[in-house]
């Protein structure tokens, strides 16, 4: 393990693995310490990371490498994170986990309804860190239409989504660029309609827990985009006690 500096902050890489590559990992902070502490952690772990104190500089370094995630600290000194956040999702298909100071519910559903995957607020425990960095990557590694060679654009009541480019577009033509998150879930929908899916099948874990709402922000982002009426929904159904039905025929090409 190493622990370089460079123009954009730190490095730490893992030991090369050809056959598996660690996963790589951007860690946006302004606060040394803490940026020291999640890289150190995450390298202790296997993954590779970088690091950057400002929100400028990783999009600059998204020109040049594509992380798997990138963990962001909302209270940056250039940018909003809530807007580094989606020039992210927009420049890459990484996921991202959030981490802040900001503890306040709204500002957790926001991060969340924006399209972040998850949401750590400071102080953190390391370890739980690492165990939501790893929740991250697992529920999108096992997210269907990952791998390639898989069906690409799937048509249901005139919606049309393309799940390589996270494009939704609507029956007039109207195309939404959804988060990578909401892909995996209307993915999942549109792979086994018409059928009870569980929270912990749409979120691609095992481990969900009990209080983990990310789902429920994710279907109601979808319902405010594909329902005549998102309150009272009839595409994506929720079946009490059970999971969700997505209540379409779908086709693909």
């Amino acid at each position: 393990m190493t622990n370089e500096h460079h123009g954009a902050g730190l490095t730490h890489r893992a030991g090369a693995d050809e056959a598996n590559p660690p996963s790589l990992v951007y860690v946006i902070e302004d606060d040394p310490a803490v940026a020291r502490l999640v890289l150190a952690t995450l390298a202790e772990f296997g993954f590779n990371g970088e690091g950057f104190s400002t929100g400028a500089s990783v999009l600059r370094r998204l020109q040049v490498e594509k992380p798997d995630l990138c963990i962001v600290d909302l209270g940056l000194p250039d940018m909003d994170g809530i807007d580094l956040m989606r020039r992210i999702q927009a420049a890459s298909n990484a996921g991202v986990l959030i981490l802040t100071g900001r503890g306040h519910p709204a500002d957790r559903v926001m991060g969340l309804e924006l399209g972040g995957d998850d949401y750590v607020t400071k102080p953190f425990e390391a370890r739980e860190l690492v165990a939501r960095v790893r929740s991250i990557l697992r529920r999108r590694s096992l997210a269907p239409g990952q791998a390639a060679g898989q069906r690409r654009y799937a048509t249901f009541l005139g919606w049309r989504i393309d799940c390589a480019a996270n494009v939704l577009r609507a029956p007039d033509g109207d195309e939404h660029l959804l988060g990578t998150a909401e892909t995996q879930v209307l993915r999942c929908f549109v792979e086994r309609p018409h059928q009870i899916l569980t929270r912990e099948q749409l979120m691609g874990a095992r481990d969900l827990l009990p209080t983990d709402r990310s789902i429920d922000v994710r279907i109601s982002r979808l319902r405010r985009k594909i329902e005549r009426d998102p309150h009272e929904p009839a595409i994506i159904k929720t079946v009490y006690g059970a999971g969700y039905m997505f209540a379409a025929n779908v086709s693909w090409e």
